[in-house]
């Protein structure tokens, strides 16, 4: 097992700051959206659209929940060899987000294929990025070109299509879609290589010293890997801002008329809906991303809160596929019932 090497001052300054803000006009923003597009979280009526939006790039509140730094991500707590017992999952590690504290680490710190985990980089980077969540991108013919020739999950955008880019965020995350990652590259840095080199420099900033983007979708590549432990530092820092976290707590989004779908457009959550699909009691979970390749397995990152702490689990190497039984989610909702 390779030694943790997170706790040092590089770290601590990176994510102490990090609970200040780094986003778009500078701090982590929450936005209010005006007419731009609805989601519902997990736990509202979804036959209900109501409730905060994001969109203007203007700023409405920074962030209150007490993120730890991540050089705190070392503390194994007693019990941590007991919560990894029967996980179908090869790899995970679950933090106790307030202080730190790691309650499940299984093979954490070794190598592993991220799958669609990588759409949080892709995503943490745009926020970095983009001035106004409310510019329209129109999505050109060679991304897709590129979505059909390596049989990639999407969104349900189509070739010419002019969407908001808040949509682009909420489709990328909520559905899967390449086509959104792939739109943000080309709009943001002119292509995905340029914005490849973005996500390498931000897993340096993080700290997160075993991971290393190839491209923006997660597609497989040999060069393209990470750990669970520096999942869980992406993770963690995702969760800092209002904004991104309210994407992944996201059930389902309502996107307006385009000039593709006249009719707009409902998006879901793979995370959210697959965790409904399995009829068990699992409120305590938040939100998460899921992901899968036949190389990385069942993947999720996913947070939640039991008796009034929060949490981010990360497990990735979960056999199965994308229409087998989830293995990935029922590892999830075990380790949270456990925390009960």
């Amino acid at each position: 097992r390779k030694k943790r090497k997170w706790i040092g001052s590089i770290l601590a300054f990176t994510l102490i700051c990090g609970c200040t803000g780094f986003g778009i006009a500078g701090g982590i923003e929450y936005y209010e959206r005006n007419n731009v597009g609805q989601h519902v979280h997990h736990n509202d009526n979804v036959d209900s659209l109501e409730g905060e939006h994001l969109g203007d790039a203007t700023v409405s509140s920074v962030s209150t929940t007490p993120y730890v730094s991540t050089a705190s991500f070392g503390k194994i707590a007693e019990n941590s060899k007991t919560l990894k017992e029967d996980l179908s999952s090869e790899y995970a590690i679950l933090v106790r987000i307030s202080d730190g504290t790691i309650l499940l680490d299984k093979y954490a710190t070794e190598k592993m294929y991220p799958a669609s985990l990588t759409k949080l980089m892709t995503v943490l980077v745009a926020f970095d990025h983009i001035e106004d969540l409310n510019k329209e991108v129109t999505l050109p013919e060679e991304i897709f070109k590129q979505i059909e020739n390596e049989n990639a999950s999407v969104a349900g955008f189509e070739v010419g299509e002019t969407v908001k880019t808040i949509d682009l965020l909420y489709g990328a995350m909520l559905p899967s879609g390449a086509e959104c990652c792939l739109g943000l590259a080309n709009e943001l840095a002119g292509g995905e290589d340029n914005y490849v080199t973005w996500m390498n420099e931000k897993a340096e900033e993080l700290g997160m010293e075993d991971s290393h983007f190839s491209n923006t979708t997660g597609l497989q590549d040999t060069n393209h890997y990470t750990t669970a432990y520096d999942l869980a530092i992406l993770l963690n820092e995702c969760l800092k801002n209002e904004a991104f976290k309210s994407i992944l707590s996201t059930k389902r989004y309502s996107i307006p008329s385009t000039n593709k779908h006249p009719d707009g457009m409902t998006i879901y959550s793979t995370t959210l809906t697959k965790i409904e699909d399995t009829g068990l009691e699992a409120s305590e979970i938040t939100g998460g991303k899921t992901g899968f390749t036949s190389d990385a397995g069942l993947c999720l990152a996913s947070f939640g809160t039991v008796n009034n702490e929060e949490y981010l689990l990360v497990t990735a190497g979960a056999k199965g596929n994308s229409r087998s039984r989830q293995y990935n989610i029922y590892d999830a909702i075990e380790v949270y019932d456990e925390l009960k």
